[in-house]
């Protein structure tokens, strides 16, 4: 007989090497299907760290999809770490997308230094009224919000269309379904010349920072972890559970929504419906692979965004589809997961018990 006990508090290092510990045995498991494909490991994965290491050029690819993944990161661990479980940061970065275009092409007239933060803030506000209503729905009428969030992706995207081919569809677009491209005054600078890399990638390890320091130094921080680890002796504690939770969803919220304004703002300049790959959705497997670390957030960031384009190179190279970094992410969230499991519980093994013991 099996019986799982819990453990004891877990500390910092163990929970990295857990986290080193998974992404390994992603990769270990990913080499099994690479075999039936009938590709070396060993190959696959030296294209892979030469298509996001070998130059600087896929060094910038790689810090640039890294951008987005931090942020949207930063959105789960925050909310998780209250145990307010955000599954809608692809449908707040959107959100903060459409703000962002709204604002940046024209509606304000100003110059950079001003309308750079207007779309910044236009956008991490849309991101936050997002993730509003599903945390009132549970603060209020208990509603799951896994359920309202995962919808509202859905929701917002089915928008975000209906928007760019209609009222703020591009007019010298031919048609395409596209919105006017941001104004040079809202763009965000690029960070080295000829390169994509801009500077939402340092807005982005500024909010990592930012919110360690948040959960770390901070009284707020203090309700976030309390409410977190029991919302009910956090109540009776004295600390605003209903005020906490709606906090954290306007902080996640934001944090999802400055990853659509630097996708628009920063990288392509206009909002199309396949602005995003899926950051939302990898920002999961970021956050929990960060362990919900602010500043693991950064460093599982840059694995999962290695992955991506090493993926996209290899896939170059070898004719094997890129979706194969989609199977070494979903491996690495389960092997997460499982190892989460041996983190918080020890394994005993019991023998069956006898007769004469069953007896009594």
């Amino acid at each position: 007989m099996i019986r799982f006990e819990p453990r004891g508090p877990v500390s910092v290092s163990r929970m990295l090497a857990v986290s080193l510990a998974a992404a390994f045995a992603a990769l270990v498991l990913a080499a099994i299907p690479m075999a039936f494909a009938g590709l070396s490991a060993f190959n696959a994965y030296s294209l892979m760290a030469k298509g996001a290491f070998g130059s600087l050029f896929a060094f910038t690819e790689m810090l640039t999809r890294a951008t987005p993944l931090i942020l949207t990161g930063l959105a789960a661990a925050v909310a998780f770490r209250a145990k307010l479980w955000n599954i809608g940061a692809e449908g707040q970065l959107y959100a903060g997308a459409l703000a962002a275009v709204a604002v940046g092409t024209g509606a304000i007239s100003a110059p950079a230094y001003l309308l750079i933060p207007m779309v910044a803030l236009a956008g991490a506000l849309a991101g936050g009224l997002v993730m509003l209503g599903p945390t009132l729905l549970k603060t209020r009428l208990g509603v799951d919000e896994v359920v309202t969030t995962l919808l509202l992706n859905f929701i917002i995207l089915l928008f975000v269309q209906m928007m760019l081919e209609g009222p703020m569809q591009d007019p010298m677009g031919m048609g395409w379904p596209q919105s006017e491209p941001i104004l040079d005054e809202a763009a965000l600078p690029k960070l080295l010349d000829r390169m994509r890399i801009h500077w939402g990638l340092v807005v982005a390890l500024a909010a990592a920072l930012g919110v360690y320091f948040l959960l770390k130094r901070t009284v707020w921080g203090f309700e976030i972890r309390a409410v977190g680890e029991n919302a009910a002796a956090a109540r009776h504690a004295g600390i605003p559970v209903t005020a906490t939770f709606v906090r954290v969803g306007l902080l996640s919220g934001a944090l999802a929504g400055l990853a659509g304004v630097g996708e628009v703002a920063g990288l392509k300049g206009y909002l199309t419906a396949d602005l995003s790959p899926g950051f939302g959705y990898s920002g999961i497997v970021v956050a929990m692979l960060a362990g919900l670390s602010p500043i693991g957030v950064v460093f599982a960031a840059l694995f999962i965004a290695s992955i991506f384009v090493g993926a996209d190179s290899m896939s170059r190279a070898t004719g094997v589809s890129n979706y194969l970094a989609d199977l070494i992410v979903a491996m690495a969230l389960l092997c997460v997961l499982v190892s989460g499991l041996f983190l918080r519980f020890k394994v005993r093994f019991i023998g069956a018990p006898s007769t004469r013991e069953i007896a009594k």
